[in-house]
């Protein structure tokens, strides 16, 4: 009987350690986006003086707001309005008291609004008492002090605003 050739012997390969697997391009692109937007604000708010400034600021425009109130209302309360009309045509008379009517109540809208105003800037000034002024309500960053300056009011930062509005 003839002899069965041997079988070649296999070498072993050493086998390659496993990588890490490395998170996908765009859930690392994710993962850094979303720190970014939880980071911390760079300032941890405004100063003593800067919150005094905007105290001023505020309380002038409240100063304003209750001077032109009380305008509004020295009109509204004004008896004269309409009285002294001395046309003899009766239509005319019913269209000087519709406008006196009209005008009376654009100055009491103005007056709503006026006053809706003052809450805000009421609302402002305690927020500079208990320390939370200047920080947008959504996103907890600190608003812009150009922003501040313009409408001392202001809740939400321009982002926060222009997302709102859409």
């Amino acid at each position: 009987m003839a002899k069965k050739p041997a079988k070649p012997t296999r070498t072993a390969k050493p086998k390659a350690a496993k990588k890490p697997v490395a998170k996908s391009k765009p859930v690392a692109a994710k993962a850094a986006a979303k720190a970014a937007v939880k980071a911390p604000p760079t300032k941890k708010g405004y100063n003593k003086t800067e919150l005094e400034h905007f105290r001023a600021i505020i309380l002038e425009k409240r100063k304003q707001i209750i001077e032109e109130l009380e305008l509004i209302h020295e009109t509204l309360n004004d008896s004269a309005g309409g009285d002294n009309f001395e046309e003899s045509s009766p239509y005319s008379l019913h269209m000087e008291q519709g406008t006196d009517t009209m005008e009376k109540e654009k100055n009491y809208l103005l007056a709503a609004r006026q006053r809706k105003f003052l809450e805000y800037l009421d609302d402002a000034i305690k927020r500079i008492d208990r320390g939370v002024y200047g920080f947008c309500q959504d996103c907890g960053k600190l608003i812009d002090k150009a922003r501040l300056e313009a409408v001392p009011h202001a809740q939400l930062c321009i982002s926060c605003k222009l997302k709102r509005g859409q």
